[in-house]
């Protein structure tokens, strides 16, 4: 399987940082994995830096067990493998990479800058403990409440990227007018939701801005919730992350990215600006408060 020939890099890319990771968390240089391996130092050199290279599943299957790598990683790992050779990929529920493997989470804790739009909630980097538990349990009603208790602490986890003082990431979220009118949880839990949403838009990193009804469909069509991720490191593009029911697709392309981030700034014109919108999400607040 040839990792970054005409397939997919992000796939590539993602293997090549979860192999580093684990030999270095076992303590291996690239020599010596690649002697226990039976595999050359230069197969795996280009294997970690998302080069072409040819490597089979089993061979891959076998670096992964000198890793001490669980057998679902292992499955994720190939999986990944897999879909480095194919030129568009899905990652959805029931593919080869198990839906537990989250790989929009890594791509997340990577990127430097994030643009969201969102038609219908608060994207998840915003969320308040509250809206997103309500969300969680409607999402899983057949889970417990300690397990409801455990995603949501994952999903909190992932603000930290916002707030903390080394190089927090640099978000823009264009809400759409539903997101403050579509009711999640109780009064309380909606006016303590756009509340926050009005006090973090102020953070210097942040910007949240409302598409009002009023602007219509700005591009001429439907636009789902999606994504961009950009990343410091030259070599890894732009990544659209295409949210679904069942799953996520990720776009990589640069005629497809080119084409987001041209809608992006479309409607990012149409929305109200950060000032008016903190003042809607304010206005917002006290009718969830009467």
């Amino acid at each position: 399987m040839a990792v970054g020939d005409s397939g997919s890099t992000l796939a590539g890319r993602r293997l090549a940082a979860h192999l580093r990771d684990a030999r270095q968390a076992v303590k291996l240089t690239i020599a010596q994995a690649a002697v226990a391996a039976d595999i050359s130092t230069s197969v795996l050199q280009r294997l970690e830096t998302a080069d072409r290279t040819r490597l089979k599943a089993r061979d891959l299957e076998a670096l992964c067990q000198i890793y001490e790598m669980p057998d679902e990683q292992i499955k994720a790992m190939i999986g990944l493998l897999l879909k480095a050779g194919e030129k568009s990929w899905w990652h959805a529920y029931g593919d080869v990479i198990p839906a537990n493997f989250d790989v929009y989470i890594g791509l997340e804790a990577d990127a430097y800058r994030i643009a969201v739009y969102q038609p219908s909630i608060v994207p998840g980097l915003l969320q308040t403990p509250e809206y997103a538990l309500t969300l969680v349990e409607n999402a899983f009603p057949e889970r417990s409440d300690e397990e409801h208790k455990r995603l949501l602490a994952f999903r909190m986890e992932r603000q930290v990227r916002i707030t903390r003082r080394h190089k927090p990431i640099d978000l823009l979220v264009i809400l759409n007018e539903t997101v403050l009118r579509c009711k999640v949880g109780d009064d309380a839990v909606m006016a303590a939701q756009l509340r926050h949403l009005a006090e973090v838009g102020k953070r210097p990193n942040v910007s949240v801005c409302v598409l009002p009804f009023a602007a219509g469909i700005p591009v001429g069509n439907p636009i789902g919730h999606y994504a961009m991720l950009e990343f410091e490191d030259p070599t890894s593009p732009p990544v659209i992350h295409v949210e679904s029911f069942t799953g996520s697709m990720y776009l990589e392309k640069p005629t497809e990215v080119s084409q987001y981030v041209e809608v992006t700034r479309r409607l990012q014109r149409h929305t109200l600006g950060e000032d008016v919108s903190r003042s809607l999400l304010r206005k917002m607040v006290k009718e969830f408060e009467r």
